[in-house]
């Protein structure tokens, strides 16, 4: 049983809580048992599991967990309410499918900054697909705490890819002055493309997309937020293509 804060897996888990860290070491943490269950429903196992020594859960599915004084396990949480079991994963496992096995529809991000929007979209990617999401450069780490939270498990089902790796044809979504959304006649291949809630997409991204659309709001109103946008397209895509859309 692991009862000193010290402990090498212990002091791994802090280190973890950097992306830089877990790009260097090609490793993050999933906390609690939702998301750890989601991993091993995937088939995808963890390098390290460690639960609470007082009450161990999923030792059948984590026979090799190492028992580890509670408040030890609290110290390493950034949960509000400290989970039972942390577990480590390699960011290799993920699905990183090559372009050609990627689902028919998916969204691209750039730099959308949020994770919580991050890991939301990957939600909703999945719950409104089967969807990929390609993330830019500068967008948040799919694999941080927040945004695996977000998820509800989805990071282990939707497929991710980097932006230029989305395929075409690209639907660049503008805050204002694109076709309506709903009135568009939509490929059946469509890559959504969406920029961060202030900036919105530059210029050079919007021309180089096949089309452009907007989702019109109440007078008045600025904007959606970045996630519930994606979530519009995608059911507006599934939508088209239910009804006999090309």
């Amino acid at each position: 049983m692991i009862t000193s804060a010290a402990n090498a897996r212990l002091k791994l888990v802090r280190r973890l809580s950097s992306r830089r860290q877990r790009e260097r070491l090609g490793l993050f943490v999933c906390e609690g048992e939702d998301l750890v269950q989601a991993a091993l429903e995937a088939g995808i196992h963890p390098v390290e599991a460690l639960v609470d020594a007082e009450r161990p859960p999923m030792l059948d599915a984590l026979p090799d967990a190492e028992p580890v004084e509670p408040s030890l396990l609290a110290a390493v949480s950034g949960l509000a309410h400290p989970p039972r079991v942390l577990a480590l994963f390699r960011r290799a496992d993920l699905s990183r499918p090559a372009a050609a096995d990627l689902p028919t529809v998916g969204v691209a991000l750039w730099h959308v900054v949020d994770p919580g929007n991050v890991g939301t979209i990957l939600r909703a990617a999945e719950g409104l697909g089967p969807a990929f999401v390609a993330l830019s450069t500068g967008c948040a780490d799919p694999t941080g705490k927040k945004a695996l939270r977000a998820s509800a498990g989805a990071i282990f089902r939707v497929p991710i890819v980097s932006f230029d790796d989305a395929p075409s044809p690209r639907v660049a979504l503008v805050a204002h002055g694109g076709p309506d959304l709903s009135e568009l006649e939509l490929p059946r291949r469509a890559t959504f493309v969406f920029g961060a809630e202030r900036e919105g997409l530059p210029d050079d991204v919007v021309a180089d997309a096949e089309y452009t659309a907007t989702i019109p709001l109440a007078p008045g109103a600025e904007s959606l937020n970045v996630a519930v946008t994606a979530a519009i397209a995608l059911y507006q895509w599934r939508l088209w293509h239910r009804r006999g859309g090309r």
